[in-house]
């Protein structure tokens, strides 16, 4: 029986087998993650193809909401899961109170503890929904946190990991950050930025507000130095385009930025203080896929390059793109789906092999004798 499943796993994993029983998948609903509801999207043009799992970044920057635009065209090939992170989007809306106040952002904490749980039990969700036995994940920045945790704590559940602006240790790459746009705004003879940059001194910080003033400098020059995303990806869906989910969105986004960011004041933990994959995350048991802006400011490739060259994985490969920095455009969504593409190829070779020893004991088996 269990050999039986493989060969089903393994054949729909191939392109154009089964495409006769080709069924299409759109489910938009809440699902208890964590002991909350949380919002999940699942889209296909086949749900017997591979799953993607999306982890976005921010940490509140939803993707739900957006229409076809960025990744549309891959639903031929994979379902599409995008999932509203706890403290984000629809996810926010459902669990928080109508008038949201400072007491409940301190009565109400995000932990990286928690939110690694609650993306492990949405795989598990998505493996025993979809009748699958692994899904490949794609995080983003924050989601690259989220991601590789999710990975190294359970590659049962993962046939793959692509990491995009991979954060290796947060503090480190700020720090650097700061340096790298000092230097920038010198060589531009930038006089507001260097008098913005010399009022918040180096991070790390113990008000949010200053992480928040220092991000927009790295913004800024990381859009002068890269290409920019279609505005026609952000154009919501019609589903999305509310009152109710704007005011979700833009409540989550504060709500879960003030916990990456921390704030003393207000009693706030950064989740990002103790992230250094360096010392407790270099042995991934899946292949891993690292895509790297070569623009990218706040998560700087020599970090990335350097964090690449002592993992040890099956397989690994980092990516660099340029012409992006930090965010999405062409160039790294193309390279996100060949990595995708690469990773399931991968899988498949893997389980030909198995189900080849597997045929290979069998027949060794009926001869011989008992």
């Amino acid at each position: 029986m269990k050999h039986t499943f493989l060969l089903i796993l393994f054949l729909s994993l191939l392109p154009g087998v089964l495409a006769a029983q080709a069924k299409p998948i759109n489910e938009e609903k809440f699902v208890t993650i964590g002991g909350i509801e949380q919002w999940v999207t699942i889209s296909g043009e086949d749900q017997a193809k591979p799953v993607v799992l999306f982890l976005h970044g921010g940490p509140g920057s939803t993707m739900s909401q957006y229409d076809d635009a960025i990744y549309g065209s891959w639903k031929k090939d994979f379902v599409l899961v995008y999932w509203d992170q706890r403290g984000a989007g629809r996810t926010f809306g459902r669990n928080a109170p109508d008038t949201v106040t400072e007491d409940y952002w301190m009565e109400n904490p995000l932990t990286l503890e928690q939110m690694t749980a609650d993306g492990i039990e949405l795989a598990e969700y998505l493996t025993k929904h979809l009748g699958k036995r692994k899904v490949t994940l794609v995080g983003t920045s924050w989601g690259s946190v989220l991601g590789a945790r999710m990975a190294l704590a359970r590659p049962d559940l993962f046939s793959a990991y692509i990491g995009h602006s991979q954060v290796v240790n947060f503090y480190e790459g700020f720090g650097h950050a700061y340096n790298k746009v000092s230097t920038m705004a010198q060589n531009a003879d930038d006089q507001e930025s260097l008098d913005k940059l010399k009022a918040l001194g180096p991070p790390p910080y113990e008000d949010a507000r200053k992480e928040g003033q220092l991000m927009r400098i790295i913004k800024k020059y990381e859009r002068q130095n890269s290409t920019p995303a279609p505005a026609s990806w952000w154009k919501l869906a019609s589903a999305y385009d509310n009152e109710k989910d704007a005011n979700d969105r833009y409540n989550g986004d504060d709500y879960s930025f003030l916990y990456s960011a921390g704030h003393k004041k207000m009693g706030i933990k950064s989740m990002m203080a103790g992230v250094n994959f360096m010392s407790d995350g270099l042995r991934y048991k899946i292949p891993v896929y690292f895509i790297q802006g070569e623009a990218d400011i706040l998560t700087p490739k020599d970090l990335t390059k350097a964090y690449f060259d002592k993992v040890k994985a099956p397989k690994k490969e980092f990516v660099l793109v340029p012409g992006a920095a930090h965010g999405h455009n062409q160039a790294v969504v193309d390279a996100q789906y060949k990595a995708v593409k690469q990773s399931l190829i991968a899988h498949c070779n893997a389980l030909e092999r198995y189900l080849q020893g597997v045929t290979m004991r069998h027949r060794t088996n009926l001869f011989t004798p008992n």
